[in-house]
């Protein structure tokens, strides 16, 4: 069927649909870039629900991007624990050790060229913290975009990427689901050309139980722990050189540790 919805009906429906339905999390409560950063880092592949009560701690104990800069990195690792992809965490600390030097970069290019940071992540800084007219695009942006207007990005009327990217997000993630999207709530279903449609189910991700992903992490868990001596039958030679080169672990004296620094 032909594409009806118009991009600016869709803007107005979703900014008054946002008002109304909203989600209430403690990061849409701060225009603070450290802390949108930090929320970001920890949403990626991570789900909003185990991340409230992290996050809160995480900035109880850092919480400013000057706190995190100055803390060893082997306590900002044993803080990700359970948060999965832990170079996220090492990557985050780099990134605060250079915006404690520098300065926060005034763009997305700028924040682009933080270690760590993608297009997605600089993008999300940039409209969120920063009040740019840039749309950060995920998976649930994307979902609904392609399905309502047939379009990958689109662009945000002045002053309105804040709220415009927040109900995006909530429309991706509760309304217009991946398999089976409830477009009775939806209000963009009217003119939605996608409206009523079901969907196949993507991909499954390769399984964790025996992945070199599960080794690493028990290894890393034994790491929070304290030192593994090399050559420990747990601690498979080419585990521990992925851990060393992603700066999430040391080799000090035959024994493999923490970063130190």
């Amino acid at each position: 069927p032909a594409v009806t919805l118009t991009e600016p009906q869709l803007v107005r429906s979703l900014l008054d649909w946002y008002r109304e339905h909203g989600r209430s999390l403690p990061w849409r409560e701060t225009r603070d870039p450290y802390a949108i950063l930090v929320s970001e880092v920890m949403l990626q592949q991570t789900q909003v629900d185990r991340i409230v009560p992290r996050y809160l701690a995480w900035l109880a104990r850092w919480p400013t991007v000057e706190a995190l800069a100055a803390a060893p990195v082997a306590d900002v690792i044993a803080a990700w624990s359970g948060l999965g992809y832990n170079r996220r965490a090492v990557n985050l600390h780099r990134a605060a050790t250079v915006v404690t030097a520098e300065g926060w970069p005034a763009d997305v290019a700028g924040l682009r060229r933080l270690p760590g940071v993608g297009p997605y992540t600089a993008a999300a800084v940039a409209a969120l913290a920063l009040g740019q007219d840039v749309i950060p695009v995920d998976v649930n942006v994307e979902r609904v975009l392609g399905r309502a207007l047939g379009a990958a990005t689109i662009e945000p009327p002045p002053g309105a990427a804040h709220d415009l990217t927040q109900a995006l997000f909530d429309l991706g993630a509760t309304v217009c689901l991946a398999r089976v999207p409830r477009c009775l709530v939806c209000p963009l279903a009217a003119g939605c050309p996608s409206a009523g449609m079901r969907f196949e189910p993507q991909r499954k991700q390769a399984p964790f139980e025996g992945s070199r992903r599960q080794a690493r992490g028990r290894l890393l868990e034994r790491l929070r722990t304290g030192p593994v001596a090399e050559g420990d039958p747990e601690a498979p030679a080419e585990i521990v050189a992925a851990l060393v080169r992603d700066g999430l672990a040391e080799i000090r004296d035959g024994a493999i540790t923490l970063p130190a620094g």
